[in-house]
């Protein structure tokens, strides 16, 4: 099932996790990367192990970030495959060449542990100065368990040596709205899902809202979540809406009512197929939601 919400958890926090199960997100990251200070990293490995095989339930659903693969992701891999997270998340990739590595060692330590099912994973794929040129080649590379594409703007920034990835207005600096539409294009072309970043402000609950319609619009199916504060907007956002259901379900009656026709009349505007093809993804992803959880 598509993902609308991704909650970071600090891997070394017993509390925050407690409050993350009670999020309403529909995945928690347990991240060993970013918020796990270097002298907490092997405790955060061990608690996240535990957690894993701790939990209990279909939702949520709980993915690890693990440390870049050369800086101690490998050893992280080697100590919770075997816990069966429900998603792997690595950061700081170059390209399509990490995430095929990181397939690998999952392919050898899943038989090692006896893990049933594959492992999907999502990179963050916009870290790097040399990550932002390799997003279309997501699309001719076999990478089974590509669950989707993420982006991040903090780390890019330290990166290029910028003082700061924000215009004066507030919004994005031309360099990240470039490697943001180039993730949405990538994700598509190589037909996974489209994850938007985090909103850094998590007492902005409005501009989280806005910022999240205007990605679903736009054609992201989920974002990262920095604050449990943040899940119930970013889950609206993503969620189809009644109305658009709606309209969708009227777009397939008028399409089945002509079924030799490659365009319709409704409401006096002309649809044709892109509109029929927008119309049953929207509906089934809103079927999907509304499934009982496996």
């Amino acid at each position: 099932m598509t993902l609308r919400s991704f909650l970071f958890v600090p891997g070394d926090s017993s509390r925050k996790l407690a409050r993350g199960l009670q999020s309403g997100a529909d995945a928690l990251i347990l991240d060993l990367e970013d918020s796990v200070a270097p002298a907490r990293k092997a405790a955060a490995q061990a608690m996240v192990v535990e957690a894993l095989n701790a939990h209990t339930g279909p939702s949520p659903r709980l993915w690890v970030r693990i440390n870049p693969l050369d800086e101690g992701g490998l050893d992280d891999l080697a100590a919770i495959v075997r816990a069966a997270p429900d998603g792997i998340m690595v950061p700081k990739v170059d390209g399509p060449a990490d995430v095929l590595r990181l397939g690998h060692c999952l392919d050898v330590l899943e038989r090692r542990d006896g893990v049933p099912h594959p492992i999907p994973v999502m990179p963050v794929a916009t870290e790097t100065p040399r990550a932002p040129f390799g997003l279309g080649t997501y699309a001719d590379t076999p990478l089974p368990r590509l669950y989707g594409l993420t982006w991040g703007a903090e780390d890019l920034a330290t990166a290029l040596g910028a003082s700061s990835n924000r215009d004066p207005g507030g919004g994005w600096d031309f360099t990240y709205q470039m490697v943001r539409s180039l993730v949405l294009m990538a994700a598509r072309a190589a037909a996974v899902e489209p994850v938007e970043t985090l909103y850094a402000d998590f007492r902005d609950l409005p501009g989280l809202q806005a910022s999240s319609e205007a990605a679903a619009r736009e054609g992201f199916t989920g974002r990262l979540a920095i604050h449990p504060d943040q899940v119930a907007a970013i889950n609206a956002a993503f969620m189809p809406s009644e109305s658009a259901v709606a309209h969708a379900r009227r777009v397939l009656a008028a399409f089945a009512a002509a079924p030799n026709a490659g365009a319709v009349g409704m409401d006096g505007t002309m649809l044709d197929i892109p509109h029929l093809k927008q119309a049953q993804r929207l509906l089934a992803r809103y079927d999907a939601f509304n499934q009982p959880p496996k």
